[in-house]
């Protein structure tokens, strides 16, 4: 059974938002709070750690109901239904999408199960130091070799929870820029290192290209039969991997049901269980596991990715603002938008719709942001007084990690501050200089969770993915492929040919010719 495939701007409820929308885009908000003192009360969700402030949005409560209107003729219970029960929902690619089975603690799959024993098992004796190198020593890092899916969802964890991180030093190589590879390399000792090489068709160049670099480093002081200790492969491609050397116990699959940005969850995620024990990481497993149940089980109106969701559609093809930030106040979240920007704009990066017909109104929010305080030293101007209307998650935690009291009150005071100067600008103030007016009714949804624990970032990281996934389907679009990625490396493939030869004969475009021609002058 198919995805429904309906055309959002034929629905009612769009014809109603867009007449709402005309009848209400001129109304000041900013002291809405005065007016109506439940506001807050009314447009909040609470769940378990989580508290969920989106009053500070140019809504009003019908906007609210067309919203969810919207949600219910687009179908997006039966399309959450389709995704959960395995259905094939990613049919250009003939594949379901079931990255939520990698966490279903209530009906895991038998593979399932025996991968993330398989990643206890092997992760346990490299923090040990029962798993040594081939000189007998224990190993002291670890390095992922990945890119996209295989290093953003890693890094992002590895980051966000270095908190509960051991003695282990972790590194990641993604690009395929030789000279970071060299850097990575040139702090590493080959007898204690271990290689986590990630691709799931094992043939993705930038991987397979670095991989291959750091083991000719790595034989310098090894021989063959040495790359069994310190190479792991986690890839669908067995036979690929056995070809690079590295020995059939040490590959961890990868399943066909899981995209590459959603894979953080799956055997990709061993550098993770490395770096922060496996017992916190089927933590991080549970408290996805517990918003899957949230997004699958709640009614619309309380259920917080569905509501983001539709807030995001609302500013997108309504105020036609095309972007949104999201600001985490922690610096343990610096690598948080690097990945939501891969989940969210290479899975609605899309202008063909599930019918194969060209899209006419907007898809594909674009996401950007940096960690708070440090934001409002810089992009902030823009939030405030610049002429474009940007809607803003600000994610903050009520508890700090190390206990700094102090810091911590300054860091969520100006958390707190940012959302209401947003807000209420100067409105109803008088300011004699115009340079320092502001408009204020600027929109931000506030996600204030009790502390950042392992479970704790696992709820935030899912709720985000199901965001996306319903803003896809309101979009009537295929959010799970990703057929833009492609074109990019095909056309690289014969550029490359070009510039081995030194022969620019095939080539058609007369500015990359001349781009090729200085290149080689070098």
């Amino acid at each position: 059974m198919s995805l429904p495939k309906i055309n959002p701007t034929k629905t009612e409820a769009w014809k109603a938002l867009e007449k709402h929308f005309q009848e209400t885009k001129m109304l000041q908000m900013q002291d809405i709070f005065e007016k109506d003192a439940n506001r807050a009360n009314q447009f909040k969700i609470t769940w378990q750690d989580f508290y969920i402030d989106y009053s500070k949005n140019r809504i009003t409560n019908e906007t609210l109901s067309l919203l969810l209107k919207l949600a219910e003729e687009v179908k997006l219970k039966e399309a959450i239904r389709q995704q959960f029960s395995g259905e094939k929902i990613n049919e250009t690619e003939d594949r379901a999408v079931l990255h939520t089975a990698l966490r279903d603690f209530a009906n895991m799959k038998p593979e399932v199960k025996a991968t993330l024993q398989k990643m206890q098992i092997f992760s346990n004796k490299i923090i040990n130091g029962s798993h040594k190198g081939f000189t007998g020593k224990a190993i002291t890092d670890v390095v992922n070799i990945g890119i996209g899916g295989s290093h953003l969802g890693p890094e992002m964890v590895a980051e966000a929870l270095q908190f509960y991180r051991n003695h282990l030093k972790i590194h990641f190589i993604a690009n395929i820029d030789g000279d970071n590879v060299a850097e990575t390399l040139s702090i590493l000792n080959p007898e204690t290192t271990l290689f986590i090489v990630v691709s799931k068709s094992f043939t993705t160049q930038e991987t397979i290209v670095n991989a291959s670099v750091v083991k000719d480093w790595f034989l310098k002081n090894a021989s063959e039969i040495d790359i069994e200790k310190h190479f792991v492969a986690v890839s669908a491609n067995v036979e690929g991997a056995k070809e690079f050397g590295i020995s059939e116990e040490n590959i961890f699959p990868m399943q066909d049901w899981v995209g590459g940005r959603f894979s953080l969850w799956s055997s990709v995620g061993l550098s993770i269980c490395c770096a922060i024990g496996f017992n916190n990481f089927e933590a991080m497993l549970k408290g996805a596991f517990e918003m899957d149940n949230h997004f699958k089980n709640e009614e619309f109106g309380k259920n917080i990715p569905v509501i983001l969701a539709l807030l995001s559609i609302w500013y997108n093809n309504f105020y036609k603002a095309e972007s949104e930030a999201v600001v985490a106040y922690s610096q343990y979240l610096h690598k948080l938008v690097p990945y939501l920007q891969q989940a969210v704009m290479e899975s609605n990066g899309k202008s063909v719709d599930r019918n194969g017909e060209k899209i006419d109104y907007q898809t594909g929010t674009i996401v950007w942001g940096n960690v708070g305080s440090n934001s409002q030293h810089a992009y902030f101007q823009l939030l405030h007084q610049g002429t474009k209307l940007i809607s803003t998650d600000f994610i903050g935690f009520s508890e700090p990690l190390h206990g700094n009291v102090e810091n911590h009150n300054i860091l969520m005071a100006n958390f707190f501050a940012q959302t209401e100067a947003l807000w209420e600008g100067t409105h109803n103030k008088v300011v004699e200089n115009p340079f320092k007016s502001f408009e204020g009714s600027k929109p931000t949804n506030t996600i204030l969770i009790k502390k950042l624990t392992p479970k704790n970032l696992g709820s935030l990281i899912a709720l985000y993915e199901h965001k996306l996934f319903a803003q896809g389907i309101i979009w009537n679009i295929f959010s799970y492929d990703q057929w833009g990625v492609e074109l990019g490396k095909t056309v690289a493939k014969g550029t490359l040919t070009a510039i081995e030869n030194r022969n620019f004969s095939g080539a058609k475009n007369r500015s990359t010719v001349n781009l090729l021609e200085i290149f080689l002058k070098k």
